[in-house]
């Protein structure tokens, strides 16, 4: 999906999503000295002011790395608003016919996560969530043949 984005803002923007699993007003709210290249962290304020710290991959580094530094940012580093970027999203919803919605890249966030052995506790930090019951709705996903293989994974 990245690959269809349009511009290299847009494909730092989804990158960043896809590793981050953030909300749509901490994306839309990022400015550049909340980015911690070094750890590949950004500090965000999420829901009800609470700051945490949300991490991202060497490929989301390189995709912003390159937007940030060629471009001039003004209230944040994208140049849009939450709309701006919702109406980025809608595009690419209906370019590759894929859901592409801060909820879903949240979601996927979560479920990537449990996949690849991350227990909901963990998830639940890393995504900002204050409960374990929306991690556990979202992880539900994960079908019984993929924790059985996780399972057997471990006493390999």
């Amino acid at each position: 999906m990245i690959g269809e984005a349009e511009t290299l803002r847009d494909k730092a923007m989804v990158s960043l999503f896809a590793d981050s699993g953030m909300r749509l007003s901490e994306i839309a709210s990022i400015k550049s000295s909340q980015i911690d290249w070094e750890n590949k962290l950004i500090t965000v304020w999420g829901k009800n002011g609470k700051q945490r710290k949300a991490p991202f991959t060497g490929r989301t580094a390189r995709l912003l790395s390159d937007h940030v530094t060629n471009n001039h940012m003004g209230e944040n580093i994208w140049g849009l608003n939450t709309w701006g970027i919702i109406s980025m999203l809608r595009r690419l919803e209906k370019k590759t016919g894929l859901p592409c919605n801060p909820h879903t890249f949240r979601r996927t966030f979560a479920s990537s996560l449990h996949r690849a052995g991350l227990d909901v506790e963990h998830i639940m930090r890393l995504g900002g969530w204050e409960s374990l019951d929306m991690v556990l709705r979202y992880t539900l996903s994960v079908k019984f043949e993929e924790s059985l293989s996780l399972y057997r994974g471990l006493g390999d």
